[in-house]
């Protein structure tokens, strides 16, 4: 049988960021299983395609031959409604949804309702269904009414990890995630705000290029808080482990997740972490590594930060948490295990 995918990508697969570092890996893991996998690469305004875009895609994907598999990365699929629904007879087509575009925070109600029946169109016109979490597999089906039976969950997987010595003076507090609403940089400001009599340094770490005008906004925010010599945005950077490895605490308190790549990544570190109780990261961070506050409450993500701060011995329990959470994490090639069956099975 064939061993023959198009995998249809939106801008730069190069791109720091979790969706992106999921292709990447996927790609490289379903080659080692003797795929081959043909990047179809998509306009990089998606997903706010403009009319160019959207005949670019539907002229590449008619370019494809009959029955063709095509694995659509969701940050596409889901924002291109029925021109999925073209195609859904004549290719073979298999959603990736990393999260739902309209679960991205700072969108109109238009904005969000245009991508819930966007992407309700485009999931419906797939064979199947990709995601990245458990708790996406449950949200799915409430949100857009996929049968449960027509969604496979193949989640990241992470690399083994040095465990950073987290023995930081001042304590050296992570957060790495692009600068967009969604991951909650403005919370932590304020919570950061709130704890300044402490002794800690803080590195936000993530492209600052996928909402230019939010990333001002914080840069202002952080100015006006007097943190300017306190937090270091670093923009996107190549060697993340040399991030992880000066840490002592991670720290993301995100609005939601289809997943979290980062949360297993800081685990396997050995960083204890602060995050926030939304279902993926609920289903990543256990007790024993973490503390988890309620979403959009800086007051409690302040005393989460206050807790760790001023207690070396908690911070040392967490971290110890967070190496034994670390084995236990999944691995890249189960998750690539997972995807190849699937594919394999509408694969002609």
């Amino acid at each position: 049988m064939s061993k023959s995918v198009y995998f249809a990508i939106p801008g730069d697969l190069e791109s720091r960021t979790g969706g992106y570092a999921y292709d990447r890996r996927m790609i490289r893991e379903l080659q080692a299983l003797g795929w081959q996998v043909h990047v179809l690469p998509l306009a990089a305004s998606f997903p706010f395609p403009d009319g160019i875009a959207l005949r670019e895609t539907d002229s590449l994907l008619s370019s494809l031959p009959d029955q063709t598999l095509v694995l659509m990365d969701g940050l596409a699929l889901g924002a291109m409604g029925t021109l999925a629904a073209q195609h859904q007879t004549r290719l073979r087509l298999i959603a990736l949804c990393h999260h739902p575009l309209a679960l991205e925070s700072g969108l109109s109600q238009d904005m969000r309702q245009h991508f819930l029946q966007s992407e309700a169109s485009a999931l419906a016109a797939s064979r199947a269904v990709i995601v990245t979490s458990q708790a996406s597999r449950a949200l799915l089906p409430r949100l857009f009414a996929i049968a449960p039976e027509r969604i496979t969950v193949a989640v990241p997987g992470t690399d083994p990890a040095p465990f950073a010595p987290c023995t930081g003076r001042p304590p050296v507090l992570l957060c790495v995630a692009t600068l967009t609403r969604r991951k909650g940089h403005d919370l932590l400001i304020e919570a950061l705000a709130a704890v300044q009599h402490l002794d800690w340094q803080a590195r936000f770490v993530g492209a600052d290029t996928f909402d230019r005008a939010w990333a001002e906004t914080l840069r202002k925010r952080i100015q006006a808080k007097g943190l300017s010599e306190r937090i270091v945005l670093t923009g996107s950077r190549n060697d993340l482990q040399a991030e992880y490895l000066h840490a002592d605490v991670f720290v993301l308190p995100t609005r939601f997740e289809g997943y979290g790549m980062v949360f297993t990544e800081a685990l396997s570190y050995g960083l204890p972490v602060i995050a926030t109780q939304v279902d993926a990261v609920r289903d990543i961070v256990p007790e024993t590594a973490g503390l988890l506050v309620a979403p959009e409450d800086h007051a409690a993500l302040a005393q989460a930060l206050n807790r760790l701060l001023s207690d070396r011995a908690l911070r040392h329990s967490l971290s110890l948490g967070a190496r034994e959470s670390a084995a236990t994490l999944p691995r890249w090639r189960d998750s690539a295990d997972i995807v190849a069956r699937l594919l394999q099975d509408f694969s002609s």
